[in-house]
């Protein structure tokens, strides 16, 4: 025998209020309506759903067992219902980002965090890559939103830039080193000191090299390579080698007071962090409301890092 699912939701609701006004309520209907559904299910079943004379009303034991497989539908339902208004609302679903690495770790996945905490229902997942690896990850349809220094988008590239931050990249070191405390910095010392390379594909690599060129040499003295944020950070606040980090990295730990950035102006081209998203991907209210937060999060930040810039780096 085949019943109507809407015929259990139903009876669920009368079990659920105890009594069919109440039930009707409870779901939208009307209270001759729902009695009329009441009445076909018990003359299809053929047996009494209610015990008769009983108020509030009794379900049978038949009643019961029906009303309890009508209760896991009608919660399944509102779980569904729920899941549709979170999802138009922006706070529930699936956000897939990926970003270059030392933006990601040392910003991005703090203003993840509190996006999280407001929008807990919410899954972020992280990934990283530079710009060529991140533009393929978007054409394939393997993340929503890339977050990446961009030079120049061409024209008929398919996507949309947003930027966050006009990029800018510094000479890091540790804040006891040598170089800060000299008065008039001549940047040739700079070749003295051992480096610490950025990661391969990295447009901190290609900094580092512009600026190699630019003093003069043609290489420079690296002594560590391949490492993470952390491990680069955690090398310099014990020696004197030196790297190329964006300067937001280096604001990111101001707090610390470990690393601190050379008054040394490095030739790259005029770029900006931003967020990338494909110009026909499908919008999802909740990549909307993620990409959102990023960009309000670093327009809060831009005035202090320029603050900062001024006065830890040119202002020495």
């Amino acid at each position: 025998m085949k019943l109507d699912e809407r015929h259990l939701i139903q009876l669920a609701a009368v079990v659920q209020a105890g009594g069919v006004t109440e039930g009707a309520a409870l779901i939208g209907m009307t209270q001759p309506a729902l009695s009329r559904t009441l009445a076909m299910l018990e003359k299809r079943i053929g047996e009494p759903l209610f015990v008769k004379g009983k108020r509030p009303l009794q379900p049978t034991p038949l009643g019961k067992a029906l009303a309890e497989h009508g209760q896991s539908m009608l919660s399944a339902s509102r779980r569904a219902s729920a899941l549709v208004d979170g999802f138009h609302k922006g706070s529930t679903g699936l956000v897939r980002v990926g970003g270059t690495p030392f933006f990601m770790d040392a910003l991005i996945a703090g203003m993840t965090a509190e996006f999280q905490n407001a929008r807990p229902d919410i899954r972020v997942e992280q990934s990283y890559g530079y710009l060529a690896t991140l533009r393929d990850a978007l054409d394939a349809d393997r993340i929503d939103l890339a977050i990446s220094p961009v030079d120049i988008l061409e024209e008929g590239s398919g996507l949309t830039f947003q930027i966050i931050l006009p990029g800018r990249n510094v000479v890091a070191c540790r804040v006891a080193h040598p170089l800060l405390r000299t008065r008039k910095l001549d940047t040739r010392r700079l070749l003295e000191f051992p480096w610490i390379a950025p990661p391969q594909g990295s447009p901190l690599l290609a900094d580092l090299h512009s600026l190699a060129l630019s003093l003069g040499a043609t290489e420079i003295r690296v002594r560590y390579s391949g490492g993470s944020l952390t491990s680069a950070v955690n090398y310099m606040k014990e020696s004197d080698a030196l790297t190329i980090l964006p300067h937001s990295v280096v604001f990111a730990y101001r707090n610390e007071k470990s690393i601190a950035a050379l008054p040394v102006e490095i030739p790259h081209p005029e770029r900006g962090l931003g967020l990338l998203r494909r110009l026909d991907g499908v919008r999802a209210p909740a990549v909307d409301a993620f990409a959102s937060h990023i960009a309000k999060s670093f327009n809060s930040l831009e005035i202090l890092i320029k603050r900062h810039e001024q006065a830890a780096i040119w202002g020495m």
